[in-house]
């Protein structure tokens, strides 16, 4: 019996209806760009399994830095203790995030890290006798999948079977090329009623979405309102930060500055899970009080994991070296030639690009569903040509690891061009 056989009779994949989904590839191992199946097939990771192996597979000087730290400490909890690892990584994280982040809060995974950060934003307010009970977040967002996360989310057919056991949460458009003004009015509207404690949102794009992009200028215009209104702007950077968007973080980008960030995903370089919730020093001085019930009462087992922190650590000498930032800048370059390639094709709508991120909306006479058969078909044939894309609806999207070389990404880019040919 293959592997792959084996795991059906137990296993309960994520997204995933097993009635009507081909068996789950089981794969053996992988190096940089590249994964192997039990078979030994050879596949090229274009999305970084889901965007958290920036630095590849089987990364030496983040596998290292594991063994290293659970040969001392490989586990402590964070309820009335601390570790070096701990330590170093705030005071890492502190050096690459905007000026106004002064406290971190650990957690397991991106969605533990929205979740938190709506808790904060709802109990900011509480703390001072404020009713404010409600979020603001966009549509179309993807924020996770634990209960606030999903309530934040405007993905419908994800979040359908809770309606009535979520926080209330009010959508407006997302402030794509000419759709600002419609942005603005509505946050303006839904701000002013002082019934609103917090704002999140992706910083310039909608991973889940499709990769949808936004201009820098319209997401600050919607930090001044927020900032006028004292509306907590939190920023889910899960997806984007750590180079995806060619800064260490999407709001590099702004001229203003978040209250609140989420990170997740490429921190430990698609090692260990972990996530961590980032504030400014009033949103903690909210919680600061001779009051105990007043305190943040959120923890998880493994807050703080030193293993997890060490893995970070090292992720982060990574995104910071001059050979990582070459990479993030090659795939970039290489995207855009790509664009100008495939942006005049027939059967092509949109292109877009933003740091190593590349997206193409293909031509359908009728819209798309998440994971309808046409999304299939097109998966279906990446995976036969030895290429892991996980298209949105009719939006392939390519978000390789870093050091994926120019041969594979040329590779990826003929099997899309491929695609458009058959489908």
């Amino acid at each position: 019996m293959t592997l792959s056989e084996r795991d059906q009779k137990h296993n309960w994949h994520p997204y995933t209806q097993h009635k009507l989904t081909k068996p789950a590839i089981a794969i053996s191992k992988g190096k940089g760009a590249l994964l192997w199946d039990e078979n030994g097939k050879e596949y090229i990771d274009a999305i970084a399994s889901w965007w958290v192996n920036p630095y590849g597979h089987s990364n030496k000087v983040i596998a290292d830095a594991i063994y290293k730290q659970l040969n001392s400490l490989e586990h402590v909890l964070f309820g009335g203790f601390t570790h070096e690892p701990a330590v170093l990584l705030s005071e890492k994280l502190m050096e690459i995030l905007p000026s106004n982040q002064k406290k971190l809060f650990y957690s397991d995974n991106g969605s533990t890290a929205v979740e938190i950060a709506l808790k904060v934003a709802l109990q900011f307010f509480y703390n001072k006798g404020e009713k404010r009970t409600k979020i603001i977040a966009f549509e179309n967002a993807f924020h996770g999948d634990t209960f606030a996360a999903m309530a934040a989310s405007g993905i419908s057919f994800f979040t359908e079977a809770f309606r009535g056991s979520l926080i209330e949460v009010v959508r407006i458009p997302v402030p794509i090329k000419g759709q600002e003004e419609a942005c603005f009015e509505a946050l303006e509207n839904l701000a002013k009623t002082n019934e609103f404690a917090g704002f999140i949102f992706e910083p310039l794009v909608q991973g889940a979405a499709g990769m949808v992009m936004y201009e820098t200028f319209a997401l600050d215009k919607i930090l001044k309102i927020c900032k006028e209104h004292q509306v907590f702007a939190i920023a889910d950077e899960v997806m984007t930060g750590f180079g995806k968007t060619g800064k260490n973080f999407a709001c590099d980008y702004l001229e203003l500055q978040p209250d609140m960030m989420c990170i997740s995903k490429a921190l430990t370089g698609g090692t260990i899970p972990m996530a961590i919730t980032t504030f400014t020093q009033e949103l903690f001085d909210g919680f600061y009080d001779d009051d105990v019930n007043k305190a943040l009462f959120h923890g998880h087992t493994f807050t703080a994991n030193p293993t997890g922190c060490a893995a970070a650590l090292a992720s982060l000498e990574l995104l910071q070296s001059n050979e990582m930032q070459q990479n993030i800048s090659r795939v970039n370059q290489m995207h855009l030639k790509f664009q100008e390639k495939i942006r005049n094709h027939s059967k092509v709508t949109t292109t877009r690009v933003l740091g190593v991120i590349f997206a193409l909306e293909i031509k359908r006479d009728s819209a798309e569903s998440y994971y309808g058969d046409f999304r299939n078909k097109l998966y279906d044939f990446f995976i036969e040509n030895g290429v892991i894309l996980r298209p949105v609806g009719n939006i392939v999207y390519i978000l390789p690891p870093y050091i994926i070389s120019d041969s594979q990404l040329e590779k990826v880019y003929a099997v899309v061009e491929d695609a458009l040919e058959i489908v």
